[in-house]
């Protein structure tokens, strides 16, 4: 991210980005550890270390819902299940105090993820949600919410064959609760209300090694307020430049360059949707959208959407498109605002954070993926819409923005000034068994594979 040797608060900034495992009682590593370590995922139906796959498919034989138990897993004496009813603002408060308090944050707890209830509203409701979903646990004595995981549907595609699968996010337990190992509970319970829905698989990320990752992203961020971050600790100054150079390096236009380039519409998803499923199938891991669902993660939650005098700076998902001159759309992108909270700072409170959502792009798209002139193409496109991304993100107080090295973003990041972290993202499938799937990254040089890129179109909030 920075230049020069990372200091203690930026260490801190990036461990952020690493800290999204499901299973919260295996401690963070860099090196996979023997299966028999793993207690609990050595129990569950996931691919294996080193395991030979000979054929791409489901692990488990097939089942149906009579065949998994009606009631709840037990629980722990003193706790109770509760199923949340998100459409309950008080007990979306009350999952929002858990998250904001207990979810993600540095060791010191320094820097922390601020959710917003605009992003509970757009992360936890899409069209088809199941309000069984949203599990909680509460301490019977008071009612305390102090555990929960949440599910929502999602339609896969694993090199073009189909899978109905969940979500699976959020999972969050109380800090004092951490040594109960409640998270395997939480993790079967939640797989058991699924399958009771005769859903049998499901995709989820993490920033530890577990048995056994399909395929791994690496984060990159861009600075977009230089000063910002330096202030916070997350960026430093190397010697011999200074804090004016730094501030010079990472400048942005004022301006948008791109001709035609407007703020996404209600009246675009049509054209949107059906350039976006162009592009998106040349990928072996995407998920595929109705086009209500792609309305939905594209232009944000429907309360949302509606309101036109909604402000920009408030919006939980930004989208812009490209329109020519004969009124059609060619190229669109999108980012979404995740924000973290800074403690124990006498300048700044927050930290302007955005992720690189979805786009797509013509360039290039009548052209196989390896062809030699459609990849430049399409890498001189991208580098100008998401050049313009950076300048919209710096407009609505973005001070760094973050990508992965999945869709086709290798082809961009080095020119545009992002810098590769210390973090990694990897995608794991339960329940399903999958050939590897390239990442973005070289596995020799853990650089950008700028030869072959990335296979993952799914991106996981």
């Amino acid at each position: 991210m920075s230049d020069g040797e990372k200091t203690p608060s930026q260490k801190k900034l990036e461990e952020l980005l690493k800290m999204m495992a499901l299973e919260n009682s295996i401690p963070d590593q860099k090196a996979k550890k023997d299966m028999n370590d793993y207690k609990f995922w050595k129990t569950q139906p996931v691919a294996k270390f080193d395991e030979q796959i000979e054929t791409e498919g489901p692990i488990d034989k097939a089942k149906t819902p009579s065949d998994i138990p009606n009631e709840p897993y037990p629980m722990l004496k003193d706790f109770e299940w509760v199923t949340i009813n998100i459409d309950e603002k008080d007990e979306m408060t009350q999952v929002y105090e858990l998250l904001k308090e207990h979810y993600v944050e540095d060791k010191d707890a320094t820097f922390r993820f601020k959710y917003t209830p605009e992003f509970f509203e757009w992360s936890l409701k899409p069209p088809g949600y199941h309000k069984d979903w949203y599990v909680g646990v509460r301490v019977k004595s008071t009612g305390k919410l102090v555990a929960f995981i949440s599910a929502i549907p999602a339609s896969l595609s694993v090199r073009s064959k189909d899978i109905k699968a969940v979500e699976i996010n959020f999972l969050c337990i109380h800090k004092k609760l951490r040594s109960k190992r409640l998270a395997p509970v939480l993790i079967k319970e939640i797989t058991r209300r699924v399958n009771k829905c005769d859903i049998w698989q499901a995709l989820y990320t993490g920033g530890v090694i577990l048995p056994s990752p399909v395929t791994v992203c690496r984060y990159t961020h861009r600075p977009l307020d230089w000063n910002t971050l330096y202030d916070v600790g997350f960026s430093t100054l190397p010697q011999n430049v200074t804090k004016a150079q730094m501030v010079a390096k990472y400048q942005l236009p004022n301006t948008t360059k791109t001709e035609g380039l407007r703020k996404m519409k209600l009246a675009d998803v049509d054209q949107t949707y059906d350039l976006f499923n162009k592009y998106n199938n040349k990928f072996k891991l995407i998920q595929t959208f109705s086009k209500e669902e792609f309305s939905h993660w594209i232009l944000g939650a429907k309360s949302i959407r509606e309101q036109e005098d909604y402000k920009d700076e408030d919006r939980v998902v930004l989208s812009y498109v490209v329109e020519d001159k004969n009124g059609k759309i060619t190229d669109f992108f999108s980012f979404y605002i995740l924000p973290f909270s800074v403690l124990d700072n006498a300048q700044h409170d927050t930290l302007g954070v955005a992720y690189l959502f979805y786009y797509a792009s013509e360039a290039g798209l009548d052209k196989p993926r390896d062809d030699e002139e459609g990849t430049k193409e399409l890498a001189k496109r991208l580098k100008s819409l998401i050049a313009d991304a950076l300048i919209l993100a710096k407009r609505v107080k973005v001070d760094v923005f973050n990508a992965l090295t999945s869709q086709d973003n290798c082809l961009f990041l080095d020119d545009l000034k992002f810098g590769a972290g210390d973090g990694y993202l990897n995608f794991y499938l339960f329940n399903y068994k999958a050939f590897p799937v390239k990442g973005g990254i070289d596995s020799e040089t853990d650089n950008y594979d700028l030869v072959n890129r990335s296979d993952v179109g799914v991106v996981m909030l």
